[in-house]
């Protein structure tokens, strides 16, 4: 019998990817995934249409992937990223936070793109929000998007490059959940926690081992070990420090169609693993479809 296939970091139109969320199941279903997650930036507003979409044998993990910080050995923030599963989605705490992380992600983009036409660079504020649903997530993507249109960028990661990555003139900074309080949230609608892509250092600075421990005894629930972004190496580091700490283990592509060269399934989570995530749910009121 063939080994299941589970891809738990995913992302659609409703955030940043370029799939819709029906387009995104389908696209699992080709690539022969088994189960797979839908984690779209601080939303869960693709979870139905998804679900709608699956075909028989298909199962959807419903998620989503917070916005939070964390703080080193230095006293500096650090930017994580955190994938949430199997929690309530009507949680009042999670739906405020949500809320305000959308919109401080949307003041935040137009802020960015008035800076660069000022600059008389060939974007328009205006049409790129407008070019989002009210309650889209607006992030650097869409803004790099709209420079690869104007034809100022051949690509998603060279408008990062160039323009909007941390340090670049066009950055703004934002202000996140704290890690901490992010995990005890979704404990609190029932849910589980994996620290998204831990040691990715091609995207900044990253927390370290010490802390992650920190983070386990708040509850943190797994780290992501198999990710695009992670060598052999980090790999190796991040299963042991996950065997330390009893976390769960998980394997990821962090698909977002065109928008990344990634393909949906390249990493993927052992069927125990998965297993093992699913059961320290605590009775969520949503279970995996």
């Amino acid at each position: 019998m063939d080994r299941v296939r589970i891809d738990l970091h995913t992302h659609s139109t409703v955030s940043d990817g370029t799939d819709s969320p029906a387009e995104l199941v389908a696209t699992a279903a080709r690539a022969g995934l088994n189960v797979v997650a839908l984690t779209d930036h601080d939303t869960t507003a693709g979870w139905q249409p998804a679900t709608q979409a699956l075909p028989p044998g298909m199962r959807l993990v419903p998620g989503a992937e917070l916005s939070c910080e964390s703080v080193d050995a230095y006293g500096r923030r650090v930017s994580v990223h955190l994938l949430a599963y199997l929690f309530d989605p009507t949680s009042p705490t999670i739906v405020a936070e949500q809320q305000r992380l959308r919109r401080e992600r949307r003041d935040r983009l137009r802020t960015m793109a008035v800076h660069m036409a000022a600059d008389g660079l060939p974007v328009d504020p205006d049409e790129i929000l407008g070019l989002l649903d009210p309650d889209a997530p607006a992030g650097r993507p869409h803004l790099a998007q709209a420079l690869v249109r104007a034809g100022l960028v051949s690509s998603v990661d060279e408008a990062f490059t160039s323009y909007l990555g941390n340090g670049r003139g066009y950055y703004v900074p934002r202000r996140d959940t704290p890690v901490e309080t992010a995990i005890e949230m979704i404990a609190d609608a029932g849910g589980v926690t994996v620290l998204a892509h831990p040691f990715a250092a091609s995207r900044g600075p990253t927390v370290t081992p010490e802390v992650i421990a920190d983070l386990a005894e708040c509850g943190l629930t797994g780290l992501e070990v198999d990710h695009p972004n992670h060598d052999s190496e980090t790999r190796a580091e991040l299963r042991d420090l996950a065997k330390e700490l009893d976390l769960v283990r998980t394997g990821s592509s962090d698909y977002h169609g065109t928008n990344k060269t990634i393909a949906i399934g390249q990493e993927t989570t052992a069927p125990e693993e998965f297993e093992a995530l699913v059961a320290r749910a605590s009775g969520a009121a949503v279970q995996v479809g």
